[in-house]
């Protein structure tokens, strides 16, 4: 009698198992973003070759771009280093998902947090928030500097209107191109394959498809996932036959979620 009242008693007295919510798994997941030396290496080489290469690129072109021979615009080297810096953004991306691969803390990652949804929703939102806010900061701090030689030579820019919207247009390009490595990083789970892949896309196949002959080429060049976002982070493209600023974003999102929708059923799917 007395043991099944304290039996009773233990189960009446057990704490109810607790889900962990979305708010939970984002500051789980940006601890484990923020202990590693690799994160703030790569958000340190985001800001100075984004911002570096933009004033280096500026200071050496000045001259030249009010010489009135110049045949590109100021406002195409005013964010020039944001395409460098896209590549920093795909190594971020990567990381955040393929470093829990490459060393098993996945599969205590997806026991605690038994919707593996939710950790997919909570690796994008912070990737993309981070890499929104240091990609806006870099372009700013890269316009400042730049701008600085180009209005030496009276060709400054003011920060209205396209070059404004290049600011955070560069934020918005390298949070997409974070999230895109996101994606491929649940559907191919390794670090080395997950960045060649995306960079082979985005640099390498992104201009190999421009030699594809007629309409077909242009419009392959276009839809590419690196040229389809170049036009928001840039005043003035260097190649005019891009699409324009949000139509192109528009595409570049579209493609972005079309990975993260087989990264999602994947990721159901196989074991950790």
């Amino acid at each position: 009698m007395t043991a099944t009242a304290v039996s009773i008693t233990h189960e009446t007295d057990r704490a109810p198992v607790r889900v962990p919510g979305l708010v939970d798994v984002l500051r789980s997941e940006w601890i484990k973003l923020a202990s590693v030396r690799s994160t703030w290496w790569t958000l340190g080489a985001t800001v100075i070759l984004g911002a570096g290469l933009t004033v280096i690129l500026c200071a050496a072109n000045a001259a030249w771009l009010a010489g009135g021979t110049a045949d590109e615009s100021p406002g195409s080297f005013i964010t020039w280093g944001m395409m460098i810096a896209q590549i920093c953004a795909v190594v971020l991306g990567a990381l955040c998902v393929t470093s829990e691969y490459s060393t098993g803390m996945i599969q205590a990652t997806f026991a605690a947090v038994p919707s593996r949804g939710t950790v997919m929703l909570a690796k994008s939102v912070l990737i993309t928030t981070l890499m929104f806010v240091v990609g806006t900061a870099t372009a700013l701090l890269g316009y400042v500097g730049g701008n600085y030689f180009l209005s030496r030579e009276g060709i400054g820019l003011p920060l209205a209107g396209d070059v404004l919207r290049s600011m955070y247009g560069s934020g918005l390009f390298l949070a997409c191109i974070a999230l895109l490595s996101v994606g491929v990083g649940f559907i191919a789970r390794h670090t080395a394959g997950t960045i060649t892949l995306v960079l082979a896309v985005i640099l390498i196949l992104g201009n190999m498809v421009m030699m594809v002959p007629g309409t077909v080429g242009d419009w392959l060049g276009k839809l590419m996932p690196g040229n389809a976002g170049q036009a928001i982070s840039s005043p003035v493209p260097f190649n005019p036959e891009l699409l324009s600023a949000w139509p192109g974003l528009a595409v570049l999102v579209a493609e972005v979620a079309v990975v993260l929708a087989i990264a999602w059923v994947l990721v159901r799917r196989r074991d950790a």
